[in-house]
């Protein structure tokens, strides 16, 4: 079962996810996408925006569940929808000029709690580079050319922040991080952090990435447990959830 977030036109939508699904066909068989099949069945909601949408399982959710959502940008539908349908508190991650600020002017409740600092494979100062298009929001530490210049922020490990804000699980890790999650996923399953269920967009789409990279890192989330229970139509944002 599939209940939707925020609704928008049916006939759009539908046509906009045929269009994302044949997109992906075409790049599967030029090599630079992959395709994988749910590999678990459960209960499934999407929160969240038309373009910003995550899919859960609600079975594990309560008001006291431990929410980690990492990469803000300019978009926190999913994060205030979650924290209205379930009184959990959201912790999110950013470390980058134009999200804290964007942040910082916003009415928000306490229940959404910023923390502006990124997370990475390591404890210091990491090199963010700005987006290619001025107009997006979103900065990447990997090497790219980019009109504007990088800038230097706090980074920290999983591990580190859990140690940080006191907690000794956490239930949904949500990350959007423009191709750091690599390393982010390695870290976190080398430190046995085990959330119940991880949501995460790989950026295999990029040259700089490669659909190598994604295969490799849904082969060891595999391996530690994890099975996927939804794949977005465009096949960049995928679900995990552990099982015993």
């Amino acid at each position: 079962m599939i209940a939707a977030g925020t609704d928008g036109n049916p006939t759009m939508n539908g046509l906009r996810h045929s269009y994302q699904r044949i997109r992906r066909i075409v790049h599967v068989l030029g090599g630079k996408d992959l395709w994988r099949s749910v590999q678990h069945n459960c209960t499934k909601l999407s929160l969240g925006s038309e373009g910003a949408r995550w899919c859960i399982c609600p079975d594990d959710f309560s008001k006291t569940s431990v929410v980690y959502s990492v990469g803000v940008g300019e978009e926190i539908s999913f994060d205030l929808e979650l924290m209205r349908r379930f009184g959990t508190r959201v912790h999110a991650f950013d470390p980058t000029p134009r999200s804290i600020q964007w942040v910082q002017s916003k009415t928000l409740p306490d229940g959404f709690v910023f923390h502006a600092y990124g997370v990475a494979d390591f404890d210091g100062t990491c090199r963010f580079l700005p987006p290619k298009d001025p107009r997006h929001v979103s900065y990447t530490v990997l090497p790219r050319h980019t009109p504007g210049p990088a800038v230097q922020a706090p980074v920290y490990r999983l591990s580190t922040i859990m140690k940080m804000l006191g907690h000794s699980e956490i239930d949904l890790l949500k990350m959007d991080i423009e191709g750091a999650e690599y390393d982010v996923l390695a870290d976190l399953l080398a430190c046995k952090i085990r959330p119940q269920q991880i949501l995460v967009e790989f950026h295999h789409r990029w040259p700089e990435v490669g659909s190598k990279k994604t295969r490799a890192a849904i082969r060891a989330l595999n391996c530690a447990g994890y099975r996927i229970f939804h794949v977005s139509p465009s096949g960049e944002e995928y679900s995990f959830r552990i099982r015993s």
